[in-house]
């Protein structure tokens, strides 16, 4: 009997970003969170899902809870689908700086905000669907 060769997937997996790339943390948080084997933006999330491990953590790097709360807002919208670094350069530009800033405006705002950013920053703006996909994907995240 012929046995069945597999072959590993052509797809990548996506890739989740690493922590550095959090704007709003100072550089020995960001040390510290390493050393509790934190590198990824996503390993944030599943650290500080709930108010109780985001005290734990909190403790642990000797921050506040506020603070953990930030570094996760900015994660969330670190971890949408089809950002990019150049994206949260745009969001940031635009007056997003986390996941709470786009829940704050409606879509025709994040819409326009984003293009206004991006002209600025002399980039072409994310196509419409890309924009409504971060919009609805920033309420289905929503705490």
């Amino acid at each position: 009997m012929i046995g069945l060769t597999r072959f590993p997937s052509q797809r990548s997996a996506p890739t989740v970003p690493p922590i550095g790339e959090l704007t709003r943390i100072e550089q020995v948080h960001l040390d510290r969170l390493e050393n509790q084997g934190i590198f990824t933006t996503g390993l944030l999330l599943e650290v500080s899902e709930t108010p109780t491990r985001r005290q734990t953590l909190a403790d642990q790097v000797d921050a506040s809870t506020n603070e953990v709360l930030a570094w996760r807002d900015e994660a969330q919208m670190l971890n949408l689908a089809s950002f990019g670094p150049e994206d949260h350069q745009l969001l940031m530009q635009a007056g997003f700086d986390g996941l709470h800033d786009i829940l704050s405006v409606d879509l025709d705002t994040f819409r326009a905000r984003l293009r206004r950013a991006a002209t600025e920053l002399n980039v072409d703006a994310p196509d419409d669907l890309t924009t409504s996909s971060w919009w609805e994907q920033a309420r289905t995240l929503e705490d």
